[in-house]
């Protein structure tokens, strides 16, 4: 084929673009194309490979991840590597002029309330700034994301998009044509320093430094608390997301008779993650396909439809302010992991490959764990005997009797029956039964 000059220096600048951004990555980069129904037609390269597809796809409406993945799959909870930060600025919706944009940033936010960003993205209408990092890998993501957002918030005045916050997030490449307005994407190169997201958590977030590296002092209200608790909300909402795929994995795919349950607990914790319902809609129906018997098309949509509007009433003030005098931690699904655990039947071996979604047996069996492990850590550090032989039995018994006596409850039996059948007294069955409620 056949390439003219001008088609030529746009692949110049595509691969420099990508090389500027991944050419020390890690994983799989998605570049994603547009196609005439507004679906995007997706390909996954690792980075030696980048340069050459590019020259293949360069066009109209061309993007690259700006993080990479695990596997050829672009979704949040296959993250490999966190490579950057980033806000779309859409100032056009204001009408402000890009010259007063990138005045304003250069003289009241660069350095101010944000760092500098290494790169600029002119794409067509808006502008996208880039902040590369010292890659970070996939468990740093909730931090990642409380950063994100932050940067979000301190440029909410200049049109920036809430919905392109997520780390599974495409961006048009340099050289490539925005179709709206048959404009060429450019991108300016402004210094090549890799962040530490750390650094920029310090610098930037003093609050979130602080509820991370917390020193004893009296409680104080304000920003700081409401900082910390988006930060755990964070963590919370990608930890059952992973928690979810990891279950869909333990069946082998095999899900018939939880399908619309786990699309619709998969859309609602992607829509409180990432902000953007319709990449939460796109990313489950990705993972519905994945089912050995997937829901059809529309049944995805009509049987999760409910996980969005609670995530919108999650965002609206009066809807939690309604939720809260009920006595509910706000508006939106506030699920207890025992409702979870019984709407997907998850067994107790299932529990043991889980982070989150787990009862208070398995927590109490974690804990006796980590316990154990600390006892013997410095049982070893004084020389001591191990631990008796006996102590052991005695909580391993206990955890049994637990255990036993939770499945014989749910079967309805009584406490006299449960008593009769594991011989024990009927108060020890009722100090278990109790002990059970605590947890």
């Amino acid at each position: 084929m056949k390439i003219d000059g001008n088609s030529a220096k746009n692949i110049d600048k595509a691969v420099y673009h990508a090389w500027f951004h991944h050419h020390d990555s890690d994983g799989w980069i998605t570049v994603a194309k547009k196609t005439e129904n507004g679906t995007f037609k997706q390909f996954h390269f690792k980075p030696q490979e980048l340069a050459e597809e590019l020259s293949k796809w360069l066009g109209e409406d061309v993007y690259f991840s700006q993080n990479t993945f695990y596997k050829p799959q672009r979704k949040i909870e296959n993250i490999r590597q966190l490579k950057s930060l980033y806000v779309d600025l859409d100032f056009y919706l204001f009408n402000y002029d890009p010259s007063w944009v990138l005045g304003k940033l250069e003289h009241e936010y660069f350095g101010e309330s944000i760092p500098e960003p290494n790169i600029l993205i002119f794409s067509g209408q808006g502008l996208v700034l880039i902040w590369l990092l010292d890659p970070v890998p996939y468990k740093a993501l909730p931090l990642w994301q409380a950063v994100q957002n932050h940067l979000l918030e301190q440029l909410k005045g200049l049109g920036g998009d809430p919905k392109a916050t997520d780390a599974a997030r495409v961006f048009r490449i340099a050289g490539s044509i925005n179709s709206k307005n048959g404009a060429e994407v450019r991108a300016e190169y402004r210094h090549d320093y890799k962040y530490e997201l750390r650094q920029i958590q310090f610098d930037y977030l003093p609050e979130l430094n602080e509820a991370v590296n917390p020193v004893p002092q009296k409680k104080k209200r304000g920003r700081k608390k409401k900082v910390v608790q988006l930060f755990n909300t964070y963590k919370l909402h990608y930890a059952r997301l992973l928690d979810l795929v990891k279950l869909v994995e333990l069946r082998n795919y095999e899900v018939t008779g939880y399908r619309e349950i786990i699309c619709f607990l998969y859309r609602y914790w992607l829509c409180c993650y990432t902000n953007d319902p319709e990449e939460a809609l796109n990313q489950t129906h990705t993972l519905n396909l994945q089912f050995t018997v997937p829901l059809p098309f529309h049944e995805v949509e009509r049987a999760t439809r409910s996980a969005e509007k609670a995530w919108e009433a999650r965002n609206n003030e009066e809807a939690n302010r309604i939720a809260i005098e009920k006595g509910y931690p706000g508006a939106g699904y506030n699920l207890r992991n025992s409702k979870i655990i019984d709407w997907l039947d998850i067994t107790r071996e299932e529990q043991r490959h889980l982070s989150t979604i787990i009862d208070g047996v398995e927590k109490r069996r974690r804990k006796r764990e980590r316990d154990r492990a600390y006892q013997e850590k410095r049982r070893r550090e004084r020389g001591d005997m191990t631990r008796s032989e006996y102590i052991k039995q005695q909580h391993d018994r206990t955890d049994n009797h637990l255990f036993a006596i939770q499945e014989m409850l749910k079967q309805g039996m009584k406490q006299k029956e449960i008593a009769k059948i594991l011989g024990l007294s009927k108060g020890r069955v009722s100090q278990l039964v109790k002990e059970l409620k605590k947890v």
